[in-house]
């Protein structure tokens, strides 16, 4: 307030964080960004057509009707001190160019996985590991179903240990936030290994 002698005190703007969300075809991407995402995510999906016959590995999801062809974007807020932005990267191959500038400014990735399809997410889990860029695994239970415990599927992607690899429903938001606070509890102890 004017004339007032109370000093108005600056308040900190929290810090953001850019994570990628990442992963094959149709393994959840876009779900999960806007099922934890405190804003309407902005999406850039479209229809499938007959183009993209004998293109898109359709195997295991034939229900699909459409894809994100360029990028999902959410938001969500940790904490006072803390907002992570999410940007959901492309699954079909023929997208992949985007990858290297969307992982620009990135600290970490959720890789989601299908294990229905484990092969499509083959090539997230290679980004990342060649760039160091630090991520988790969240394998997505499509129908609510996890037929494999977690460590079974550590071995079968050969990830070492520091990988956290969770088990989540990338439809509720709940289970999408427990990722996301993994990832940073394991950004924030690789932090402190490196000091």
């Amino acid at each position: 307030m004017a004339g007032s002698d109370t000093p108005v005190q600056a308040v900190e703007p929290p810090d953001t964080v850019k994570i990628l969300i990442a992963g094959g075809f149709g393994v959840g991407k876009t779900t999960m960004v806007g099922s934890v995402s405190e804003i309407a995510p902005l999406r850039t999906e479209e229809s499938l057509t007959i183009a993209s016959l004998g293109v898109d590995d359709l195997d295991g999801i034939e229900q699909k009707r459409a894809t994100t062809v360029a990028l999902d974007f959410g938001r969500i807020t940790i904490s006072r001190e803390l907002v992570l932005y999410l940007f959901g990267t492309p699954g079909q191959q023929r997208f992949w160019f985007m990858w290297n500038d969307l992982a620009i400014g990135a600290l970490g990735a959720v890789v989601l996985i299908d294990v229905r399809r484990p092969q499509s997410s083959f090539a997230a889990i290679d980004f990342f590991e060649r760039r160091e860029i630090p991520f988790v695994v969240g394998v997505n239970g499509f129908h609510g179903e996890h037929p494999y415990p977690a460590e079974e599927i550590r071995e079968s992607l050969a990830l070492p240990e520091h990988v956290r690899v969770l088990l989540c429903d990338a439809r509720e938001r709940e289970s999408c936030r427990d990722v996301l606070i993994a990832l940073i509890d394991q950004l924030i102890a690789q932090a402190r290994q490196a000091n």
